[in-house]
């Protein structure tokens, strides 16, 4: 297993890494709207802290030697479902070509207040046959 940390994103807010890449898969830990730079939420309006926590993300598997399209499932946890539609809105920004797996799901806190938290898996390992 490789550890993955890049200043690119947010220092991590609890005992876990930024990202963990085990075999060819890269597992991403949760990220929420945190600016790298000073570790405070982001300000705005909820597609500027989507378009943050998905900068985050990005940083993570960049960092990792990936690039979304090597995104094979997003998880997307949000305090308000109605904000769906805007997430996606965003969300087609960064993951247009290739569409991962996602699910996402309402739930009732989460760290530091954040509206929104995403983490993904990617698949980093070059593939040889067809499916």
């Amino acid at each position: 297993m490789k550890y993955i940390y890049t200043p690119r994103a947010p220092k991590p807010i609890g005992p876990y890494s930024q990202g963990v890449l085990a075999g060819c898969f890269l597992f991403v830990s949760g990220q929420i709207p945190l600016d790298p730079q000073t570790g405070t939420m982001v300000e705005g309006s909820f597609r500027d802290k989507a378009r943050r926590t998905l900068e985050n993300l990005k940083a993570i598997v960049e960092a990792a030697g990936g690039s979304l399209e090597k995104v094979v499932k997003v998880t997307v946890y949000v305090k308000d479902i109605r904000l769906f539609s805007e997430f996606n809105e965003v969300y087609s920004e960064y993951f247009s070509g290739s569409l991962p797996a996602r699910a996402v799901v309402e739930v009732s806190n989460l760290p530091r207040g954040a509206e929104l938290e995403v983490e993904a898996i990617a698949y980093l390992c070059e593939e040889t046959r067809g499916v």
